[in-house]
């Protein structure tokens, strides 16, 4: 419940940091289930914070999951998939998004770590050798420091505002499909690996997605990525006042593939690189808590820590019994990185967006567990809310204001959710639809026919109630209609309320 001052109601202007992890599942962490991978710092984070047990990224993938949380948009309304290396930016520069409300609230903002939502305009692209714009500053950030995509596709170097860091232009960068693109004169040449459907350059001795030549004194060192975002969110950070209030997107690498933790942080658990990684990302969430702390900034921030999707698991992830699929997410040696939810990354079930979610604000949040259902989604209207900012109607249309629940005053939260994967399933309450899907695009991850699950006894979405519950499922369906309808989620929920 909401303790001292800053209550709904009374204008407030805290300080904001959401550490955004990356496949980063719900039992990861040692306050949801994890027992053998240690996450200290998280935990004591989680300590001093309302945890969330139903809080949801909105998509089962990392790229419409940020596309959604940054606009208050559905990926789907606009076709946005997992960015290419090459992909322009996918963000309407004059779109609200959440940077630009902070900003026009007064805040300093702040880009460190994974971006992945394309650069450049439509026609051209991304210039890797010249500006990289339009980018985040146009939408919002007024600082930035940022790997473009991710950390399994080229090109493998930084951005700091809209410039590649440390390209030497007698080295330019090219990056494409196929490596007739990039085998030009002129560029440093990387060896290629095509024995596979999708890793093509190698760089660091690791296979890519996407080819790429040039740039090579501007390469990252894979392993010392977490000391460099680190470095960046401290840098950021020391720059701020307790005058003027600030918000820093601290977006990490970890624990996406390839999983290359420091040397420091390797064999710290018994699940190989995925684990260790793991176990740097806790430490990463440590020094961005400490480093508040040390600065006086910490009692007027509010702390949000959350990840994009549910975890993945690829070869060189945890180990797993032959007996299982590779995407069922459930592990030997005593850790299942989904805990009890079906699923993961990629998946429609629960496992693929409920994620951890916890948000901190000392002496106004009262720390704790909640049941209420939240999504990353409505970030922007909430804290439009709490600052007192008006959207418009075609702002952030699927963002709702669930401040109160983000705060701890409504024990409830959303009634409904879209849980978006190559497709949209709906959550009302307890009850969860997915429609079928045509299994040349489900790939394992999406049913071929109708489910309807209840999640109140049937958590891990086995018990299939699409014949015996056949009124409620159609029911569903044609809300998830009307969900998926021009007029956006806030519009239509409102409808429904007034009817």
């Amino acid at each position: 419940m909401l303790q001292g001052a800053c209550a709904r109601g009374e204008v407030a202007r805290p300080n904001v940091v959401l550490i955004y992890g990356d496949d980063v599942g719900y039992a990861d962490i040692g306050v949801n289930g994890a027992t053998v991978i240690p996450t200290p710092h998280i935990d004591r984070l989680a300590s001093r914070s309302l945890n969330f047990t139903d809080g949801h990224a909105p998509s089962a993938t990392c790229t419409p999951s940020r596309f959604s949380m940054l606009t208050g948009v559905h990926a789907f309304r606009q076709g946005v998939r997992i960015a290419p290396p090459n992909a322009s930016l996918l963000i309407d520069p004059d779109a609200m998004t959440l940077p630009r409300l902070f900003q026009d609230a007064g805040y300093n903002t702040g880009l460190v770590g994974k971006w992945h939502l394309g650069l450049g305009d439509k026609e051209a692209g991304p210039q890797w050798n010249g500006e990289l714009k339009p980018g985040p500053i146009e939408l919002g950030f007024d600082d930035v420091f940022m790997m473009p995509t991710t950390n399994d596709r080229v090109p493998c170097v930084y951005v700091e505002g809209h410039r590649v860091v440390g390209l030497d232009p007698d080295d330019p960068i090219h990056v494409g499909k196929k490596y007739e693109d990039v085998d030009l004169p002129g560029s440093t040449q990387y060896p290629t690996w095509d024995k596979g459907p999708v890793y093509h350059s190698v760089i660091n001795g690791i296979g890519r997605i996407g080819y790429m030549s040039g740039g090579k004194s501007a390469l990252w060192d894979d392993r010392t990525m977490a000391d460099v975002f680190v470095k960046q969110a401290k840098e950021f950070l020391s720059k701020q006042s307790t005058e003027e209030p600030f918000f820093l997107y601290f977006s990490s690498q970890d624990i996406h593939v390839p999983n290359t933790p420091h040397q420091r942080f390797q064999g710290k658990t018994k699940y190989g690189v995925r684990g260790d990684a793991m176990v740097q990302f806790d430490w990463s969430v440590g020094q961005i808590v400490g480093e508040l702390e040390r600065l006086g900034l910490s009692d007027n921030t509010i702390i949000i820590l959350t990840s994009d999707n549910g975890p993945t698991q690829h070869d060189d992830s945890y180990p797993s019994t032959p007996q299982v699929q590779r995407y069922s997410h459930r592990h030997n040696k005593g850790h299942d990185a989904s805990g009890p939810w079906r699923g993961g990354k990629y998946e429609i079930y629960e496992g693929g967006t409920r994620i951890p979610f916890m948000v901190s604000w000392p002496g106004v949040i009262e720390p704790g567990r909640s049941d209420a259902m939240v999504n990353q989604i409505d970030f922007v209207a909430s804290f439009a809310s709490l600052l007192e900012i008006e959207l418009a109607d075609d702002q952030a249309i699927d963002s709702r204001d669930t401040w109160d629940a983000f705060a701890g005053s409504d024990p409830v939260g959303l009634s409904l959710i879209l849980e978006e994967g190559r497709s949209v399933a709906l959550r009302m309450n307890q009850w969860k639809y997915i429609p079928a899907m045509d299994p040349k695009w489900g790939q394992g991850f999406w049913p071929e026919e109708d489910q309807l699950f209840n999640l109140e006894n049937d958590r891990g979405e086995q018990a299939n109630l699409i014949a015996s519950e056949h009124e409620k499922a159609e029911s569903m369906r044609e809300v998830l209609e009307a969900l998926r309808g021009d007029q956006g989620v806030r519009a239509a929920v409102t409808n429904f309320d007034a009817n």
